[in-house]
């Protein structure tokens, strides 16, 4: 449903253009590890990934689930709520392992939330926390990492200004690019298995960031 919904809604907002790495799967009990720019950014994942024919769950501030009608939507959809900063929170990881071993794909932002630069270009996903790391230890399942680019330039820096931006969109219809890197299983201690994931997931951004014209050769 949300993968419809987003597939109806991302086009009337830029041009999105999907591409893959050789040997790129979305197998099922697959996490899925995104780059986090934007509030726009999980309606362009959810399309890109709805044009492949995959409906993830996908791990979401518990706020989104105030929202009367989104909030029963995720439910629905069997969305897992985040607590941050709170002792529920390692009951995310919980339910996302449960999702996994159903067979569900899990879409996870390893950056844990959206940068506060004021800009509305591109900037290499910055350090992940360790909960990707540890689900992929725990579980065994494989990493998929997915780089987006281009959703800061229809929502990006003060609440202002993302209203003008969503606005303004539909207009300007900015370019929009996700890209998928092929699976990494990750292992080690839980510090190495994070700098290899995000790696993986640099790694697709830059070539999102690529197809969309934005420069990434000062990039970590």
């Amino acid at each position: 449903m949300l993968g419809r919904l987003a597939s109806a809604v991302v086009p009337a907002l830029g041009r999105l253009t999907v591409t893959s790495d050789t040997g790129a799967a979305l197998a099922p009990g697959s996490i899925i590890a995104a780059n986090h720019t934007s509030l726009a950014d999980p309606a362009v994942v959810l399309a890109a990934l709805h044009r492949l024919g995959a409906a993830p769950v996908a791990l979401a501030a518990a706020g989104l689930w105030r929202i009367p009608l989104l909030g029963r939507m995720l439910t629905r959809e069997g969305y897992v709520p985040v607590h941050r900063n709170d002792p529920r929170a390692a009951q995310a990881l919980d339910g996302a392992a449960a999702a996994l071993a159903e067979g569900r794909l899990v879409l996870i932002y390893g950056e844990g939330g959206v940068p506060r630069r004021r800009d509305a270009g591109e900037a290499a996903p910055r350090p992940f926390r360790g909960g990707l790391a540890h689900l992929a230890l725990a579980t065994g399942a494989p990493v998929v990492p997915l780089g987006q680019a281009g959703a800061r330039r229809v929502t990006s820096g003060s609440r202002p200004r993302q209203l003008a931006g969503l606005l303004t969109a539909p207009v300007r219809r900015p370019a929009l690019h996700v890209h998928i890197g092929a699976p990494v299983r990750l292992t080690g201690d839980r510090a190495s298995a994070t700098v290899r994931a995000h790696a993986a997931v640099t790694s697709a951004w830059r070539t999102a960031a690529e197809h969309i014209g934005e420069p990434v050769g000062l990039a970590a």
